[in-house]
């Protein structure tokens, strides 16, 4: 495929970037500009990630996103204007369908790696799954999940590292986990900086997280040779209406890009 030969050509890693969920046409044309102009000056693959809709979140009052269409029609607004691929979660057999005519690569959120007739899915619509490595899962059991895909005829598959449950309200990565994960499903392995920084379970039913230690988690990731790097990033983290706690703020992208960039090529 493609996007997948473009990815993993280059001696550079890729970079999954953009907001948690899409909030609205502006929001996301503008993170979608920045960061376009950071990974061409870095000779980064870039691909734009927005959720066009949040299935999992911890209270009914929750914001879920601002309707399927109109966030999937944003997305591929996104595609056309920057020519760039996009990424979005899936969370049905239904989404799949839908959201595979608007965008180049399906993610299946950690909690549903497992789920049998949303990866077979997701991999009979052509399009490239990423499949986010359960929380609860080894790193060597996700060879059952990329099969899934595999079997279902679809070869365009990557698995994503994003934490292991530690206790009730905390994660931690392991890092032997990259090389595990390339070894056992021969497939691109991408450490997501954010999402494995979150502290979920609170009290007050608001997913918390560790921002701060960002640079520290895509360091390492880079540094153990992982393939790509997924960062979600909003101008104002604070005020994002999903995973605000362990987004990083927009404008300390390119700092971090550049020692990334660095590492990978001091390796």
């Amino acid at each position: 495929m493609k996007i997948l030969n473009e990815m993993t050509g280059q001696e550079m890693f890729f970079l999954l970037a953009g907001p948690c969920v899409i909030e609205g046409e502006e929001m996301a044309l503008k993170i979608a500009e920045h960061v376009s102009e950071l990974t061409d000056k870095w000779g980064i693959p870039y691909v734009f990630k927005g959720s066009f809709k949040k299935a999992n979140r911890s209270r009914l009052d929750s914001f879920t996103g601002i309707g399927d269409e109109k966030a999937l029609k944003i997305l591929a607004k996104i595609r056309k204007d920057f020519q760039i691929p996009v990424v979005t979660d899936i969370h049905s057999p239904e989404d799949a369908v839908m959201a595979a005519e608007y965008v180049d690569i399906l993610q299946i959120p950690a909690f549903l790696c497992r789920q049998t007739d949303l990866l077979v899915a997701a991999a009979k619509t052509g399009r490239m799954v990423n499949i986010k490595k359960g929380q609860f899962l080894s790193p060597d059991a996700m060879r059952f999940a990329v099969d899934k895909v595999r079997e279902s005829g679809n070869e365009n598959v990557m698995v994503t590292e994003r934490g292991t449950t530690f206790g009730y309200q905390d994660l931690v990565v392991d890092y032997r986990g990259i090389k595990i994960m390339q070894q056992e499903c021969q497939c691109p392995v991408v450490v997501d900086v954010t999402h494995s920084l979150q502290q979920p379970n609170q009290s007050c039913g608001v997913t918390g997280g560790q921002p701060q230690l960002i640079e520290t988690i895509a360091k390492a990731g880079i540094a153990v040779g992982a393939d790509g790097i997924f960062i979600e990033t909003h101008p104002d983290p604070k005020n994002a209406k999903s995973d605000g706690a362990n987004m990083l703020r927009l404008d300390l992208l390119e700092g971090l890009l550049e020692k990334l960039v660095r590492i990978r090529k001091a390796l």
